[in-house]
């Protein structure tokens, strides 16, 4: 058997395996769009009538703790504190952590809330750096501010936790915006199911190209440049078109760091934020399913889709591929810890279903993608290509690609209509179609060589340049 015969066998083996892997990975993402989408419905459905004002006046609503991480946000640290500090709810506060900032942060901070360095002690609960002071304002007496050294996102989480004086925390992003009732919205599981629930994620939107107005977004619009256009279509074909879904099969395995509701008690008996995961948000929701699974307590982690959170994505490719390469390193991190969870039956649908997932789809996926093209090539180099059956498939391909994230923008159109204007569904639509041609295998390149870096042990949280909020005009006469 000569080479050239055994690179014909391969070539064809491949060609092969790669339409079943097609039809699989497709009908899975089928089959999750329409669990979403039928939740999406019932949801909408159960909460028009909702009473959040009930929630908000109820002496049994919890009160919340929201923390939030800042390292070097001098640009958005002010709105998002003043967005936080105006949320409508009961009880709460905002404990904000300068994680040794080297710009302004602390500074900016100080001087707009007018704060001063108190004497409160500092009890370790969970493992932190050390800390260098608290502030408070009389101004503002629902806001702390912790100044510490540098010791990473998760080092910062864990001392707002240590700090917190609620049974519930909520992390958000110093780059991120929280809607005015998001906390009445994202909390309302905690009501139904006080016993079981032990955390909520809501939906994540993108803030830039809206305009913003003390802490709040005035003006809901989209960004002018291409690249976050795409993610927009991005987000929300992975919020209601996956999260939701996989929250309805009780096995949620990510809640964003930039908005999610945690009962506090189940995180610290987990030790807290893990300062050597490069996504702590992910190994959070991780460690507290084995260890709940482990207790044979009946517990839940859900997605809410309609308490809003707006944060600013990457709108150039090299802090996009920064981004990106840190999410899918912690991703096998995540994988690699949790192993023992991977196929056993003790761990229900997480074991079987959700881990099985992520290893098949979306740690092997890219590499089958990348791989894909190169074999296409060899076909034709080797005369075995079909070029009607390559052509016919590849209309599917992009086809299901475009209805995937098509059917995500019209099921947001239908359900919470957050973008006012005609011309806004059809920019996204259009994304929804262009994204498929470029934009989707740079993002499959990136996971490629964020395999290669987790084999290398890299660790690198990368620089992510802010362009702050897009400020609204002022308004006549506002002085």
């Amino acid at each position: 058997m000569t080479w050239m015969s055994i690179l014909v066998a391969i070539v064809l083996a491949f060609n092969r395996w790669v339409i079943y892997y097609f039809g699989l990975l497709n009908g899975v993402y089928l089959l999750l769009f329409l669990v979403s989408f039928f939740e999406v419905m019932r949801f909408v459905r159960r909460t028009f009538f909702s009473d959040y004002e009930q929630i908000l006046k109820s002496e049994m609503t919890w009160p919340i703790s929201i923390i939030v991480p800042a390292f070097n946000e001098a640009r958005t640290i002010v709105e998002t504190v003043r967005s936080l500090l105006a949320v409508n709810y009961g009880q709460f506060e905002v404990v904000v952590v300068n994680d040794g900032s080297t710009d302004s942060t602390l500074e900016r901070l100080v001087e707009t809330f007018e704060l001063k360095r108190t004497d409160r002690i500092y009890r370790r609960t969970l493992p932190t750096g050390p800390v260098r002071g608290i502030y408070a304002s009389l101004d503002h007496p629902s806001l702390i501010v912790v100044d510490k050294e540098w010791s990473g996102k998760a080092g910062a989480l864990n001392t707002g936790i240590n700090v917190s004086r609620y049974p519930l925390f909520c992390s958000v992003d110093a780059d991120s915006i929280i809607e005015e009732n998001a906390l009445l919205r994202v909390v309302k599981p905690f009501m139904e199911h006080p016993q079981e629930m032990v955390a909520a994620g809501g939906i994540v939107r993108i803030v830039n190209g809206c305009e913003v107005r003390e802490g709040r977004v005035v003006r809901i619009g989209l960004p002018r440049k291409s690249l976050p256009v795409f993610q927009v279509v991005e987000y929300l074909r992975a919020f209601l078109g996956g999260r939701i879904g996989w929250s309805s099969l009780r096995s949620l395995l990510i809640i964003s760091g930039a908005f999610g509701l945690y009962r506090k008690s189940d995180v610290i008996a987990v030790g807290g934020y893990d300062g050597s995961s490069e996504t702590e948000d992910l190994e959070l929701v991780l460690k507290l399913h084995e260890h709940l699974r482990r207790s044979g307590r009946k517990y839940r982690i859900v997605f809410v889709p309609d308490p809003v959170c707006w944060t600013e994505v990457p709108s150039t490719f090299r802090v996009l591929a920064r981004q990106r390469n840190r999410w899918h390193r912690g991703l096998l991190q995540s994988l690699w810890r949790h192993k023992r969870m991977m196929l056993n039956p003790d761990h229900g649908v997480i074991g079987m279903l959700a881990l099985p997932y992520f290893l098949l789809f979306e740690t092997l996926g890219p590499f089958v993608e990348i791989l894909g093209y190169v074999m296409v090539a060899l076909s034709y180099f080797l005369g075995l290509l079909n070029v009607d059956f390559f052509v016919l498939f590849m209309i599917l391909a992009v086809f299901f690609g475009v209805f995937l994230s098509v059917a995500a923008v019209l099921l947001e159109e239908i359900s919470f209509r957050r973008y006012p204007g005609w011309e806004h569904l059809a920019l996204l639509v259009l994304a929804g179609v262009l994204e498929n041609f470029g934009y989707r295998q740079v993002l499959a390149l990136f996971k490629v060589k964020a395999f290669y870096d987790f084999l290398r042990r890299r660790k690198a949280w990368g620089r992510m340049e802010r362009e702050g909020f897009r400020a609204a005009p002022e308004r006549p006469g506002a002085a």
